[in-house]
């Protein structure tokens, strides 16, 4: 069987950009978190590769834990229903958490997680995304830190992926279809 499309990846953000804005994000959450610990949730699986890169630059102390949840399926597009695939290991209580997401587009998951997380009693709660697509925003969340705010397109890399490819790049792509 052949494929009907063929996906061609121009960068977007490229690998120093997407560094950089790390660095400095870390130093904020570093200065905001001075004097106490972070509990980081990393949003798998697509966030893990931005929140190993944001942990080991962060200067206060932390813990981490991990979430799977799931509203795309093989789709490009959310299909608005969240499913909890892997819940967390450790209670929240009195923690405070940092979600740390890789992209935020309609904000459906990340309102409907941060509800649940609520429940859990954490001392704070706030939200840290590598990439914010605030034009395609359905449900408000509050960002408390992204690093780049980009355009309504499909993107790749750095964690984030088409149908679990392309996860491994070091750079923000977006990604074009071209019929064969």
């Amino acid at each position: 069987m052949s494929e009907k499309t063929n996906e061609k990846i121009k960068v977007l953000l490229d690998e120093e950009e997407v560094d950089s804005r790390i660095k400095t994000i870390a130093e904020r959450i570093s200065h905001d978190y001075a004097g106490k610990s972070i509990h980081l949730i990393c949003i798998l699986k697509g966030g893990v590769f931005f929140t190993c890169e944001l942990a080991k630059r962060l200067t206060v102390p932390v813990s981490m834990d991990f979430m799977s949840v799931s509203s795309y399926g093989a789709d490009t597009k959310s299909s608005g229903v969240v499913k909890i695939i892997k819940d967390l290991d450790e209670p929240l209580e009195g923690k405070d958490v940092l979600i740390v997401e890789d992209i935020i587009d309609s904000g459906r998951t990340l309102s409907y997680l941060i509800e649940i997380l609520k429940q859990r009693n954490p001392a704070s709660i706030h939200l840290c995304t590598l990439l914010d697509k605030p034009d395609r925003r359905v449900k408000h969340v509050h960002v408390d830190y992204s690093c780049f705010a980009i355009p309504d397109e499909f993107v790749v890399g750095y964690g984030l992926d088409y149908a679990q490819k392309y996860r491994n790049l070091p750079y923000i792509g977006v990604v074009s279809f071209d019929e064969d």
